[in-house]
């Protein structure tokens, strides 16, 4: 899809997954597109409704958690679009850990005991629970492989100041901890995640997606301890089951690895998979809306119209 031109624009930047579009100086317009991304790479077909899931669990879960922290949105004016302010981002992802999955698990099996700066105690298996969740942040890259840091290193390099890292701490661990009671009731348990968080006048605000399956993972609740003592592979709502796909078919984003074709069946199995998400994080039915370019543009430009620009 060609970039949309609107009134009052005076910026385009295209990300892995959304379009980004600014309005005057204070305003953002945040298009959520069908595309994937897996191990820092845009795979080469769109997910049908992807967009759609993504842009409505992440305004549901902003909503959820205006009380912890304020956020960006504004509105919701098409289904995978949202409008909101403008903020200075941090250049972190602040990546909240509940259980030793992932990449912890596998810093955690080369034998490392450290992950940007936290530490994960011995005897822990795959999958276990943290004493409490950790924060393990990563610098935001424009491309390629965002990188783990510490808060020492964040503090020292001066991507925030020492009472940044407190505020942006304690917000990305109370909005993890309401991500968590959320899931729980839903009969999932939210494992990982990643806040993004930007200031406005001064002030730090919550920005972009929380709690979607593009940032977070959940395993299912029923049966998680019983798999744990049987050393079984938890059940998992996320997008890992297309990272497997793609490492079982000898891709991980490095060089001169070729994606894997993507047929008709794998697309849609893909689609399916991230409605299911979508129907058992927010617990109500998805009701596709495919809108036109014209109508989203539409919808989209009327927003705009009611904006102090």
């Amino acid at each position: 899809m060609a970039p949309f031109t609107f009134p009052h624009q005076t910026a385009f930047y295209r990300g892995k997954v959304r379009d980004v579009y600014s309005i005057g100086h204070d305003w953002l317009v945040m298009v959520a597109s069908d595309r994937i991304s897996a191990f820092d790479v845009i795979l080469p077909r769109p997910i049908p409704f992807k967009g759609q899931v993504l842009n409505q669990i992440a305004a549901y879960m902003l909503q959820k958690t205006a009380d912890i922290c304020p956020n960006w949105l504004l509105e919701v004016p098409a289904p995978n679009v949202s409008t909101g302010k403008r903020c200075i981002p941090f250049k972190i992802e602040m990546v909240v850990r509940g259980n030793l999955t992932g990449h912890a698990w596998r810093t955690y099996s080369s034998g490392k005991r450290t992950l940007c700066g936290a530490n994960m105690p011995d005897g822990m298996k795959e999958n276990d629970y943290f004493p409490s969740p950790i924060i393990t942040p990563s610098t935001k890259a424009a491309e390629g492989h965002d990188e783990d840091i510490s808060p020492e290193e964040i503090i020292k390099s001066g991507l925030a100041t020492a009472d940044e890292w407190e505020k942006l701490s304690h917000y990305a661990l109370q909005l993890f901890a309401r991500g968590k009671k959320i899931a729980a009731k839903q009969g999932l348990i939210l494992v990982d995640t990643k806040y993004e968080f930007g200031t406005l006048n001064g002030e730090i605000v919550l920005m972009d997606e929380i709690h979607t399956p593009d940032s977070s993972r959940y395993f299912y609740a029923d049966g998680f301890d019983e798999r744990q003592k049987a050393g079984e592979r938890q059940k998992q709502l996320s997008k890992e089951f297309v990272r497997e796909w793609l490492i079982a078919n000898n891709f991980m984003g490095k060089e001169g690895q070729t994606v894997p074709e993507m047929t008709d069946e794998w697309v849609q199995t893909i689609s399916q998979r991230y409605i299911e998400l979508y129907e058992k994080v927010i617990g109500q039915k998805f009701v596709p809306e495919p809108l036109t370019e014209e109508e989203t543009y539409k919808r989209i430009t009327e927003t705009i119209k009611k904006l102090p620009v």
